[in-house]
């Protein structure tokens, strides 16, 4: 039994969207973890292999916290069944810690397999639900928005506590994601951000403020197929990132350089602090802009497109 899930970037709404604001999150097709579940001895039980990092983990000695671990108890408890005696095996190509959604990516497909092995098939909802347990694990006080966007594989409208909202896209959506070779440090950033508003309310809500202000007017440009206006936009969310404290020197060059070459409109993902920064082509321009984030220290970039 095999299962894959997508990365993820978030267009517009990082940070705001874990206080009630609403953020525009699109999967990334072209990178994704993938999960095979394969029969093992009678009495063996359940192992773990992450192959990327080399590591196995049997379930019934793993600690508490083990992500992929937590997951798997989680899913069997849904499920009321016994651990199998199998072997979980993971490949992805997300990068981790960089704002792409590598662990939601782990979650939505090792679930996904697991049950698919012991004969069930888990609806978005349930593996969305799944995933963002084992989010709290990585992040604290994750939004949830990595792992709706990543068990649902569409674009999607996210608001804390709300269904999504599948956002229905009619015109290509060109981005190319530029890893900075520094890995994004979610939790920490999370925390950075609440307690900077704990001492700050006025200023960081009206930022939030601003931020829901602008995935509004995102969506309106989308449904509108207005591609400069969404990347005003994105540039006009990046600049309020730069405010709350998220974006770094290096974030900085990726995204000045991305502009300078011809992008529509750049700004960093996810967390910040580090990871990838985003930038919004043309099919035509996206060779140039590709060039220069390479020129500028990017360690790797790759292109993906929404429809």
């Amino acid at each position: 039994m095999e299962s894959s899930a997508p990365g993820k970037v978030i267009l517009c709404g990082e940070h705001s969207v874990v206080y009630g604001e609403p953020a525009i999150a699109v999967p990334v097709t072209g990178l994704r973890c993938r999960a095979r579940m394969a029969p093992a001895m009678p009495g063996s039980g359940l192992l773990l292999v992450a192959a990327d990092l080399n590591q196995r983990t049997a379930l019934r000695t793993a600690a508490l916290d083990h992500p992929l671990a937590a997951l798997a108890r989680l899913v069997l408890e849904h499920l009321d069944c016994d651990e199998p005696d199998a072997v979980l095996t993971i490949h992805s190509d997300l990068p981790i810690a960089a704002g792409l959604g590598s662990g939601a990516a782990v979650s939505v497909a090792a679930a996904r397999a697991l049950a698919g092995f012991l004969g069930h098939v888990l609806s978005e909802e349930v593996a969305s639900a799944l995933a963002y347990e084992v989010e709290k694990l990585h992040h604290g006080t994750p939004s949830g928005i990595d792992n709706t966007v990543i068990a649902w594989e569409r674009p999607v409208v996210f608001v804390k506590g709300k269904a999504p909202e599948v956002l229905e896209i009619s015109i290509p959506l060109r981005l190319l994601i530029a890893d900075s070779g520094f890995p994004a440090a979610t939790r920490e950033a999370v925390a950075g951000v609440r307690q900077r508003r704990e001492s700050d309310p006025d200023f960081y809500e009206a930022r939030f403020s601003r931020m829901g202000a602008l995935v509004r007017m995102a969506r309106a440009a989308l449904e509108q197929q207005d591609l400069p206006a969404l990347g005003r936009l994105m540039d006009a969310n990046h600049a309020l990132l730069v405010e709350i404290g998220v974006s770094t020197p290096r974030l900085e060059a990726l995204v000045q350089a991305a502009r300078l070459a011809g992008a529509l409109g750049a700004k960093l993902t996810g967390s910040g602090m580090g990871g990838n920064i985003i930038a919004l082509v043309t099919m035509e321009g996206a060779p140039a802009v590709a060039g220069a984030l390479r020129d500028a220290g990017a360690v790797h970039v790759w292109q993906t497109v929404t429809t």
